[in-house]
C-alpha cells in the first residue's frame, strides 16, 4: 500500500483534488484514522480465497484495506462523482470492481452464486449511514443468500438495539429477528472525532454470522407475531398478542401454554420463550 487514504491530511488532499465535499443526503462521513480501517477490514475478511461486497466505497478508505487482504472487492455505489476518484486513490489494486447500482436494487443471489460457484468465500463490508441500516441487513437477511459474514459499522445507537439482551431499553422486535437469524458480536466501538466532517453520535461495527435454517418454523409468521407483541411496548404481552390472535382468551390460554405469564412486558421475554410461544399458536391454529 502506498499511503493510506484513511488519514486527515491524504482525505483532505483528495478531496480539493476532485472538489468534493461530503453530500448530507447520502450520510457521508469519511474515515480518517487508518488503525481501525484496517482493523474492520481484517474483521471482515473471513479466508484466503474471499470476496467481499463493500456498500458505499466513499473515497476508499476501507476500500484499500479490503483489497490488501481479500481476493476480490466488488463495491456498490451510487454517488456519480466517486467512479474518477476511486480511479485515482485504488489505481494499485487490480482486484477492486466499482458496480454504480444502489445496492438495494442488486440481484443479491445472482452476484453471490457467480463467486460461490468459482469456489470463493463472499463477505460483506460496509460503513453504512443510518437511513439505510436497516434496509441493507435485512434485504441481506432476507435473500437467503449463502453469504459466509456480514461486518458493517453503523450509528452506535442502532447497532445497540442488534446487539441488545433481554430486560433492556434498546431489545425489541429488531433485536429478536436479528439474533434469531444470526449470530451478533461487536468488533469495536468508534468514537465520532475519527470521521470527516464529525457526526454528532458515536457508532459501532458489528458482525453478524448466520445460523442454520429452521425448517420447523415459518419465519414470516414468527416475526408478525413477534413485532405483535412489541407493538406497544408500554403494555402486557397479553394486550398487544390478543390484537395478533383477535382472541382475548385464546391470547391468555397460548401464553400461559408457553409458560409466559401474560402481565410481562415483551422487552422481558427471551428468544427461547417467543419461539415456544410460535410452536404453542402455530398448533394451537
Amino acid at each position: 500500500m502506498k499511503k493510506p487514504i484513511a488519514t486527515p491530511s491524504r482525505t483532505k488532499e483528495i478531496l480539493e483534488t476532485h472538489q468534493m465535499s461530503a453530500k448530507k443526503n447520502y450520510g457521508q462521513n469519511f474515515l480518517i484514522e487508518s488503525g481501525i480501517v484496517e482493523k474492520i477490514a481484517r474483521s471482515a475478511i473471513v479466508s484466503d480465497n474471499c470476496v467481499v461486497f463493500e456498500i458505499g466505497p466513499g473515497i476508499g478508505a476501507l476500500t484499500q484495506y479490503l483489497c490488501e487482504y481479500a481476493k476480490k472487492v466488488v463495491s456498490f455505489e451510487i454517488d456519480e462523482r466517486l467512479p474518477a476518484v476511486l480511479q485515482d486513490t485504488l489505481q494499485e489494486y487490480d482486484n477492486f470492481e466499482l458496480v454504480m447500482q444502489d445496492f438495494l436494487d442488486v440481484d443479491l443471489n445472482a452476484w453471490v452464486k457467480k463467486y460461490k460457484d468459482l469456489g470463493m468465500d463472499v463477505v460483506v463490508a460496509a460503513n453504512l449511514p443510518y437511513y439505510i441500516t436497516t434496509p441493507i441487513l435485512f434485504k441481506i437477511f432476507e435473500s437467503g443468500a449463502d453469504i459466509s459474514a456480514i461486518t458493517v459499522m453503523m450509528q452506535k445507537e442502532v447497532a445497540d438495539r442488534f446487539y441488545a439482551k433481554v430486560n433492556t431499553k434498546e431489545y425489541n422486535a429488531l433485536s429478536i429477528v436479528t439474533q434469531y437469524r444470526c449470530e451478533v458480536s461487536q468488533v469495536m466501538k468508534v468514537p465520532k472525532n475519527v470521521f470527516m466532517p464529525k457526526p454528532n453520535v458515536d457508532s459501532a461495527v458489528l458482525q453478524f454470522r448466520f445460523k442454520p435454517k429452521r425448517e420447523d418454523i415459518n419465519e414470516d409468521v414468527f416475526f408478525s407475531l413477534v413485532k405483535a407483541c412489541f407493538k406497544q411496548r408500554r403494555k402486557t404481552i397479553r394486550n398487544n398478542y390478543q390484537d395478533f390472535v383477535q382472541d382475548k382468551q385464546k391470547a391468555q390460554y397460548q401464553l400461559e401454554l408457553a409458560h409466559i405469564a401474560p402481565e410481562r412486558r415483551a422487552e422481558s421475554v427471551t428468544i427461547d420463550e417467543f419461539i415456544q410461544l410460535y410452536e404453542v399458536y402455530y398448533n394451537d391454529k
